[in-house]
């Protein structure tokens, strides 16, 4: 009686397992961009994305595989994960641009950044912070070799959320690029967890809009910035963590009388501007002076950028730059809040914010997690390359397509 249960009972779960199977088979999609060619599979996708924009939640999405890379040689990875291989215009060939790309996690995710701003004519510096693990180092390192116009920064930072680390990584990275032969009109920075809004084009198009001034965009500090400078700030790195202390001392006054603003950390800078930041006097005495401070990104680069007479200065600019999309998290009423999850106050999004960035008109959003929301970056990846291929003056070429 008990061996005819246990093998009703088995076939019980033998038929479960395969409906599962079966159902999943059906709703799940392509595991790896380096499959992506079939009919079939590109339909899967936009159906999904379809589902995501009309936010639906009845699709399966399945979990996106490790890269191909190491099982490839270079010239197959870039075809079979289609990257672009020539400049899609005259206009964007003659307008090369740089990027400044720093990470610490998440090979992935930064895997689908670097192929969506990646063109043949601009040129990439990629930061990984210090203490990040050894195979993430190895990936990237891996990666950059398949590229002419990508490298590894020369100098890694152990990079402290909010410490003067993060901004002296860009800075290693600037070094860097002003030294490459590309000759490169504006540098853009980013992290890991960002991503494209607008084509290459439409980014060239819209820093020369601005004729050769840089985008720090900016203020007076406000009430809760105030005490960023003001107070002696140091990088703690310890058993308990890694994070910026504030250790209660005044600090002096910044040098040459300087003025302190408050903006973001993401600029636009003309390569004449980073010469300035690292050769003239008063831009290396404020970077020591801000060696101690909290969040010096934020300030370094819309003080300088406010000091008449510098190359590509606005001093009057206000906020004007749209060059990051962020929903944080004090100001839910502006954005109609986080789809997906709050990480240090800014939203990491999920497939409900998708309309949204797709209506935003900044250059970039931040910030993403291919392993938590995958649908959300693969939707955005799908569109983004779309417009770029539809905005193209030249031949495409069959292995650009997803």
């Amino acid at each position: 009686m008990n061996f005819w249960r246990y093998c009703f009972l088995a076939f019980i779960v033998f038929g479960v397992v395969l409906f599962l199977t079966f159902y999943n088979s059906q709703l799940s999609l392509p595991k790896s961009y380096g499959k992506l060619n079939s009919s079939s599979e590109k339909y899967f996708r936009e159906h999904a994305c379809d589902y995501a924009l009309e936010e639906k939640t009845a699709f399966v999405w399945g979990e996106t595989l490790a890269s191909p890379l190491k099982s490839v040689p270079c010239k197959d990875y870039l075809t079979e994960n289609h990257y672009i291989t020539s400049p899609l215009s005259q206009e964007e060939a003659a307008f090369p641009l740089a990027y400044v790309m720093v990470i610490h996690k998440d090979f992935g995710t930064f895997e689908r950044l670097f192929r969506a701003v990646y063109m043949p004519q601009n040129v990439y510096c990629v930061h990984v912070d210090e203490k990040a693990t050894a195979d993430l180092k190895k990936s990237v390192k891996h990666l950059l070799s398949c590229f002419q116009n990508a490298f590894l920064a020369s100098k890694l930072e152990s990079v402290v959320y909010a410490g003067f680390s993060r901004l002296q990584a860009d800075l290693n990275c600037l070094k860097d690029l002003v030294a490459s032969e590309v000759p490169w009109r504006y540098v853009l920075n980013t992290c890991g967890q960002d991503f494209p809004l607008k084509s290459n084009k439409e980014i060239v198009q819209y820093l020369k809009s601005f004729k050769g001034k840089n985008i720090t965009p900016g203020v007076l500090p406000p009430a809760h910035a105030v005490g960023r400078t003001k107070y002696v700030h140091q990088e703690h790195r310890g058993r308990d963590g890694f994070f910026v202390k504030n250790m209660n001392v005044l600090k002096p006054p910044p040098p040459h009388q300087l003025t302190i603003y408050f903006g973001t950390a993401y600029v636009a800078l003309t390569r004449e501007f980073v010469n300035f930041v690292l050769h003239d006097q008063r831009a290396i005495d404020l970077l020591s002076w801000s060696k101690d401070t909290y969040s010096p990104d934020e300030h370094f680069w819309v003080t300088l950028n406010r000091i008449p007479g510098v190359p590509g200065s606005m001093p009057n600019a206000s906020w004007a730059g749209n060059l990051r999309a962020i929903k944080w998290m004090d100001m839910q009423d502006k954005h109609g809040g986080c789809h997906g999850h709050y990480v240090h106050g800014i939203c990491i999004y999920g497939n409900g914010d998708l309309k949204w960035l797709l209506n935003s008109q900044s250059l970039f959003a931040n910030k993403f997690e291919l392993s938590t929301y995958p649908l959300t970056l693969e939707c955005l990846e799908l569109r983004h390359r779309e417009r770029t291929l539809n905005q193209s003056e030249v031949t495409l070429q069959p292995s650009w397509f997803f």
